[in-house]
């Protein structure tokens, strides 16, 4: 079926009254709308079953309300112990709406049963503490990628089924430069005075070692942990959904399924310019779709991950079965993004209909690996994506920090990028593979950067097919 010029203008997520900016190249826009095919039927069954495949949970139609339970709104008194007692109570009687109604209310960790749907109303605000000690005891957690018994996440479940966060309310993590965030250490935004005992580098380094040694993750614990928990983190999970809710200023990743099946994760509104704040972080998990989100973050706004070295290797999941839809990247430092703790591989992922822009964007399209890392990244599908501004548009690099230092050679097998417009970059490709082993399996089919200022940097590229991709007008040719 022919699609209409106004039809894909829509699916790119451009208005019909935004196409006057284009106007200086008004023609290349026009060609790659003409010769749109968006990948074809193939593509949308294959959206289509995944999105099928991927189940929703459902609740009892039953509320508790958490000031039922003695929960305050002044945001002074903490209102833990009554909101944990909620969610016992809604589980004892098999599951419903736990609400948070219309206040300030302030708390620490939440642990959600199985059948738990948190319910953010409108104008309601949880306020997360920031005392690291409210974190305890440990549980079982992933800290970019390794196992560990660490912090307990701002919102957690272990192996739970039917979970959800809704709502059209706010989580406030408190992430800040006074908390949690200067555990980081040096930042390119160090707002803070770097401790040299406070810092995230020696539990890392610790915890790293550990990983590489083989020592059981029950015995991964840290007297002084300075690993900042993520915000929300579904662990062993099945049927998560995460809908409407914003989530601002988080300690970590915001956002970050671990071994699940099923996610939703739909019309989010993630804020956060920290450290590693992530928006959607989705490691090892199977049947996920991401769902007209809004990312304005201080790293990755989506970053698919599954596991970091030989840690990554020992759990040995793939991330795999993901649809990636009609999302907005505000801000963030890279757009949709592969890595890097991917050692467990990635397969069968699906990103269409979105947009990216920031002066601050510093990638668009990204893959990044090394030979310590590893992985098999296959049957990756990019279409009708428009980057407004940006440095560099498509990156895929297998040097990224170790380089080539071990020996588990990264694989990319069948990527392809179809109808992407690019307006402003500074390079349109930042390819780096290995001379042992170099990128290849890459296919680009109308792929216009309307106007880029330096060149690209492509080292040990072969097997790429290139067609009606044009740089600055010009056809262009690798």
């Amino acid at each position: 079926m022919k699609t209409s010029r106004r039809s894909l203008l829509k699916g790119l997520g451009i208005g019909m009254g935004s196409v006057g900016a284009l106007s200086v190249t008004g023609c290349q826009v026009t060609s790659i709308l003409n010769n749109a095919t968006g990948g074809g039927s193939e593509w949308d069954q294959a959206i289509a079953n995944i999105r099928r495949n991927t189940v929703e949970p459902t609740f009892k139609k039953q509320d508790f309300i958490i000031t039922d339970f003695g929960a305050k709104n002044d945001k002074q008194f903490d209102s833990s112990q009554a909101i944990q007692a909620a969610i016992n109570e809604c589980a004892k009687q098999g599951g419903g709406r736990v609400v948070i109604p219309t206040g300030h209310f302030l708390t620490g960790p939440i642990h959600l049963e199985s059948n738990i749907n948190l319910h953010i109303t409108e104008n309601a605000t949880l306020w997360f503490v920031t005392d690291p000690e409210r974190y305890l005891p440990a549980v079982y957690t992933r800290w970019e990628g390794v196992e560990l018994m660490g912090y307990s996440p701002l919102i957690y479940a272990y192996k739970k089924k039917n979970i959800a966060i809704t709502g059209k309310g706010t989580l406030e993590g408190g992430g800040s430069n006074k908390a949690w965030w200067p555990w980081k250490g040096k930042w390119k935004r160090t707002d803070w005075v770097i401790s040299d005992v406070e810092n995230q580098k020696h539990t890392r380094d610790a915890l790293f070692k550990m990983a590489d040694e083989g020592v059981p993750v029950k015995d991964r614990v840290f007297d002084k942990n300075y690993l900042r928990p993520p915000f929300i983190q579904p662990y062993y999970c099945e049927n998560v959904l995460i809908e409407d809710v914003t989530i601002k200023n988080s300690p970590f990743w915001l956002v970050n399924p671990v071994l699940c099946n099923s996610v939703t994760v739909r019309g989010i509104h993630c804020v956060s310019y920290g450290p590693n704040s992530d928006g959607c972080d989705p490691e090892s998990c199977n049947n996920v779709v991401i769902d007209k989100c809004i990312f304005d973050t201080g790293d990755d706004c989506i970053a698919v991950k599954s596991g970091r070295n030989a840690d990554g290797r020992r759990v040995n999941v793939p991330c795999e079965n993901i649809v990636i839809d009609n999302c907005e990247m505000k801000e963030g430092h890279g757009g949709v993004v592969i890595g890097s703790e991917i050692s467990g591989g990635v397969r069968n992922l699906y990103a269409q209909n979105c947009e990216m822009s920031s002066p601050h964007l510093k990638r668009g399209i990204r893959l990044k690996t090394n030979s310590i890392r590893g992985g098999l990244l296959e049957n990756l599908y990019y279409r009708n994506i428009v980057i407004g501004q940006v440095s560099d548009a498509i990156v895929i690099n297998f040097l990224y920090e170790e380089g080539d230092a071990g020996p588990f050679k990264p694989t990319v097998r069948n990527l392809n990028i179809d109808n992407l417009i690019v307006k402003q970059a500074k390079r349109a490709f930042v390819l780096r593979g290995y001379d042992h082993t170099p990128i290849s399996g890459v296919t680009l089919n109308n792929v216009t950067f309307i106007k880029v200022k330096s060149d690209s940097i492509v080292e040990h590229v072969t097997d790429i097919e290139l067609n009606n991709v044009k740089v600055n007008g010009q056809p262009y040719t690798l």
